[in-house]
């Protein structure tokens, strides 16, 4: 077993960033690359379109209010679904219809944590989002299957019925804010270092490795 500190890396992102999903395998592949090295990660929140409503928009319409026509978008997305394939993801802008408001999803991978699946629950949703299509304001959409141990779709359309840890969410994406984060993914190291954007996997493992070694040699002093 190590004797070595666990770094603890804070992960600020949005389930319907494509850049976040990116990044989410980057940093998987950057532990790879680092597997010696104890670290803690914290999935934080980060709404990436606070002004979509609660129950969503029109994909079209979304485009358009963001990129100014679909049209505009289709470049864009052509460069990230080319990035996206390079991580072995699939990206597919054409089935997506509908943008959702993410606090939803937030608190689903919030309650996930409690349970050690945080990270499961992130990526699915991703998935749900980005490789087919799914429709994020519809419980149905990922209730299919038990997203928690646990629980049912039934318990958790209740559960999201409330406003259970709204504030919560809301709150903690509102510090991410207040401490100047803008642009997602960032990647906060032992609270200190802050990195912004899916850094290459590599750049990344440096990173750990760095921020590891300061921070277990101001422990041993």
């Amino acid at each position: 077993m190590s004797s070595l500190k666990p770094l603890q890396i804070d992960i600020v992102s949005d389930v319907v960033c494509p850049w976040c999903y990116i990044g989410k395998r980057r940093i998987e592949n950057a532990l790879a690359l680092a597997p010696d090295v104890p670290v803690e990660i914290h999935w934080r929140p980060f709404f990436l379109n606070s002004w979509v409503r609660a129950e969503g928009i029109g994909r079209d319409e979304y485009l358009t209010a963001k990129f100014g026509s679909v049209e505009a978008y289709k470049g864009i997305a052509g460069r990230v679904v080319a990035a996206a394939g390079e991580e072995g993801l699939l990206y597919r802008p054409d089935l997506v219809k509908r943008q959702p408001n993410t606090i939803d999803c937030h608190r689903l991978i919030h309650w996930a944590d409690a349970e050690g699946k945080s990270a499961a629950m992130k990526q699915r949703l991703m998935e749900l989002y980005f490789r087919d299509g799914g429709d994020l304001t519809d419980t149905r959409c990922w209730c299919r299957r038990r997203p928690i141990a646990g629980s049912t779709p039934a318990t958790l359309r209740k559960r999201l019925s409330t406003d259970e840890d709204v504030e919560l969410i809301s709150a903690q994406a509102q510090d991410a804010a207040d401490k100047g984060i803008s642009g997602v993914p960032t990647f906060v190291f032992a609270q200190k270092y802050a990195v912004s954007g899916a850094q290459p996997a590599d750049q990344l493992a440096r990173a750990i490795r760095q921020v590891s070694a300061e921070v277990n040699a101001q422990a041993a002093e």
